[in-house]
């Protein structure tokens, strides 16, 4: 009787397992595809985070050159005179004009003889007269230093 169990197997009388290790192997196998398939979707959202940060430092850049390119339009950091004139240069007895100026880093500007209308720095601001002859207008511009410059036009009165 005992040599009927010599030649035979280790747990003959038992289930086979082999589908139960194929499971195990499956599920390890499934896990290295999950851990892959999230490496690849983390490096999608990597390379379309840094994309939208590419662009978002191209737009800034962008932006300092537009405003370097308006401060620069606009006298950037130098103190001066950018425009004086009066439109239309000729008017007759009672018309009115446009006494125009533009300044950049100015602390104060003055128009002699002094218009009806305030004057303040400003790079762009026109004032309207009304003289009765020909009159000189001089501007005056002070920057913070107390630096003056003076440029003048004459509007001339038929």
């Amino acid at each position: 009787m005992f040599n009927d169990l010599k030649g035979a197997k280790p747990n003959a009388g038992a289930p086979d397992d082999s589908g139960g290790k194929f499971l195990r192997k499956f599920f390890r196998l499934s896990w290295i595809l999950v851990v892959i398939v999230a490496l690849v979707i983390a490096g999608i959202f990597y390379s379309r985070w840094q994309e939208s940060r590419d662009i978002a430092e191209k737009a800034a850049e962008q932006q300092r050159k537009n405003a370097r390119t308006v401060v620069e339009g606009l006298g950037g950091s130098s103190f001066q005179i950018m425009s004086f004139y009066a439109s239309p240069g000729l008017i007759h007895r009672g018309d009115s004009a446009e006494l125009c100026y533009g300044v950049a880093n100015a602390a104060s500007v003055a128009i002699d003889p002094k218009p009806t209308e305030g004057t303040w720095p400003s790079v762009g601001r026109c004032i309207s007269i009304s003289p009765k002859k020909t009159t000189t207008y001089t501007l005056t511009a002070v920057d913070a230093k107390g630096q003056k410059k003076t440029q003048s036009l004459t509007l001339e009165v038929q």
